[in-house]
């Protein structure tokens, strides 16, 4: 896909770099990415991926921007209070990089509209605060084949990882979904929510630009894949830690005999808030 003389002029840093140039922002402007929440993480994946010159984002959320959302969630602003956070989104990008264009979704994730709403899309990147949307979500892009680039934050930390388990590793085994590393959610009540414990407004922002990244790097094909590994930040320990994550071939979704085929477990689930723990604390499964 061509670039414009604007683009190249606008893209000009990225068009040096070698594992970017031409072809590789060709490829970011032909791109689909749809955003799961427009949220602490939500916004500097949508601000980033804009910038970057990703050509359609699709944005999903069914909720306004309250003035509380304003200590992190920095695509939205003091005029958008009240209004609906993916126009507020929409708007922003809009101003930030006319050449991208936005898909809004108001409403909210369900098991009737996620195969259809996830395949119209290259890539999905999931910033959702509830466990039920992270699972929904995931088995969703599995079932549609579509990777997904999944963040989770707590107070002063965070994970990230990039999940295509429709695809093989290099040893020929899938490689992990999310239900391999978490194989259930966490008991109702057992994981305090952001409103009761906080969260650093920054540390949401690091984890977000971390997504971002590694979304690039899925579509113009750069560097190594986070595939196969859970990346761990504790902002308090200023500490990055990497863990290696494996198949499980008895989960649920993806292992030798799946249970779940299609998004019916899905139909009934509630999706309360919550803020996610330190990913030990919900025991991934460690390649």
């Amino acid at each position: 896909m061509a670039l414009t003389p604007e683009e190249i002029q606008r893209y000009k840093r990225h068009l040096v770099l070698h594992d970017i140039g031409g072809q590789g922002q060709a490829k970011l402007k032909a791109a689909r990415v749809l955003v799961v929440g427009a949220g602490g993480l939500g916004s500097p994946v949508l601000l980033y991926l804009a910038a970057a010159g990703v050509g359609t984002l699709g944005i999903i959320d069914d909720d306004t921007v309250s003035l509380d959302n304003l200590q992190r969630q920095i695509v939205h602003d003091t005029p958008h209070v009240g209004r609906a956070k993916v126009e507020s989104a929409l708007d922003t990008v809009a101003r930030l990089n006319p050449h991208v264009t936005v898909e809004a979704h108001t409403a909210r994730i369900t098991a009737s509209n996620a195969i259809d709403l996830v395949s119209r899309y290259d890539i999905v990147t999931d910033g959702s605060d509830n466990f039920a949307t992270r699972y929904l979500v995931s088995d969703a892009c599995y079932l549609a084949r579509r990777t997904l680039v999944f963040g989770a934050v707590g107070p002063f930390d965070g994970h990230v990882t990039t999940l295509k388990p429709h695809q093989a590793s290099p040893d020929g085994e899938p490689w992990p979904s999310y239900r391999c590393i978490f194989p259930e959610a966490p008991p109702p009540g057992t994981v305090p929510n952001c409103s009761e414990v906080g969260v650093l407004g920054a540390v949401v922002g690091v984890v977000g630009t971390l997504m971002a990244v590694e979304i690039l790097k899925e579509i113009t094909g750069a560097g190594d894949s986070l595939a196969g590994r859970l990346l761990l930040y504790d902002a308090l320990a200023s500490r990055f830690e990497s863990v290696r994550i494996g198949w499980d071939p008895d989960n649920a979704l993806s292992g030798r005999a799946p249970t779940i085929r299609d998004l019916s477990i899905h139909a009934a689930a509630a999706a309360g808030p919550a803020c996610a723990p330190d990913a030990r604390e919900q025991s991934p499964n460690p390649a």
